[in-house]
């Protein structure tokens, strides 16, 4: 079943495309990362789907219901979260919950139940008379999480929740994720961060305001037809010496390593290396390797930038 979905969704700024004609359709119950770098579109698409801003043209809607047309009906079906804390830091962490409970129009006795079952979810209780700016980073992101929950939303539209908290905290918050969704809450996150695809069942990737493809992470690296040298020099002209290679597609750094993207079936490892070593290059280490998310996602850039 599909819970929400955008048809031709198209955001302007003055002159600028933020959103260019995505079509995405978002199915109950599942994880969804929308994944691409900063600027790529990510939180004006979160806004435009949570009922924020206003498509230029296209529609979102949930259900039968179009958002734009009919914001009051979907208020309490949709949960969000922005990237920014933008809770109150001169107040504590139970007085954050009884503002946004109020904003929710939460009834005395239904926040008193649901108050203690999110301190006790967001493992905050220990702290609910702590001022919200005295938190971490990541007790803040609990803390948001813990606010946008009070009325119990079908669909959770989280931007960036992971961004900015350390490692411990960022494995904590996929943990209340994963809990939320085994409660048969639709997930929707973005994130810059490429490893965070495998933890969904769809990706949408996002570049400059298009829908670059979505799909299931692991279908995406399968049908990827490049094929990628990872390479380690100290080699500072690389790319101008590889530039005549005709079968060579890409290259850019990764880590410590390079990736050297070519067609499907030009690799043949010790021709590479012979050539490498031809033009004074000098190899650390070269082999094969098995192509990354993050492969895909520069795969795709590099085919509408040839494209266009």
């Amino acid at each position: 079943m599909i819970i929400l979905k955008t048809v031709n969704l198209f955001k302007r700024f003055n002159q600028i495309i933020a959103i260019n004609n995505i079509n995405l359709e978002i199915e109950k119950g599942k994880i969804i990362g929308i994944i691409g770098p900063d600027g790529a579109g990510k939180s004006t698409l979160l806004r435009l789907l949570a009922g924020l801003l206003k498509p230029t043209s296209g529609s979102v809607i949930f259900k039968e219901i179009e958002i734009a047309k009919f914001p009051s009906k979907i208020k309490e079906k949709i949960g969000y979260m922005p990237q920014h804390f933008s809770l109150y830091g001169d107040l504590t962490v139970f007085e954050n919950l009884k503002f946004f409970a109020d904003l929710y129009q939460i009834s005395r006795e239904k926040f008193k139940k649901k108050v203690e079952e999110l301190l006790n979810f967001s493992r905050l209780k220990a702290f609910k008379n702590t001022l919200a700016r005295n938190l971490s980073g990541g007790m803040q992101k609990k803390l948001a999480l813990a606010c946008s929950l009070f009325h119990t939303p079908e669909i959770l539209l989280l931007d960036e929740p992971t961004t900015g908290v350390d490692p411990i905290s960022r494995k904590e918050l996929w943990q209340l994720l994963y809990q939320l969704n085994n409660q048969g809450v639709t997930i929707l996150f973005t994130t810059p961060y490429m490893d965070e695809a495998q933890k969904c069942q769809k990706v949408g990737l996002i570049h400059e305001g298009q829908l670059l493809a979505y799909e299931n992470p692991e279908k995406l690296i399968k049908e990827m037809k490049e094929e990628i040298i990872e390479l380690i020099t100290e080699e500072k002209e690389i790319r101008t010496k590889l530039k005549n290679w005709p079968e060579l597609k890409n290259i850019y750094p990764y880590g410590d390593t390079l990736h050297l993207v070519f067609k499907a079936g030009k690799v043949k490892i010790e021709e590479i290396k012979n050539r490498l070593e031809n033009q004074k290059i000098a190899i650390k280490s070269i082999r094969k390797i098995t192509p990354s998310f993050e492969d895909v996602f520069f795969s795709l850039i590099q085919k509408i930038k040839t494209e266009n």
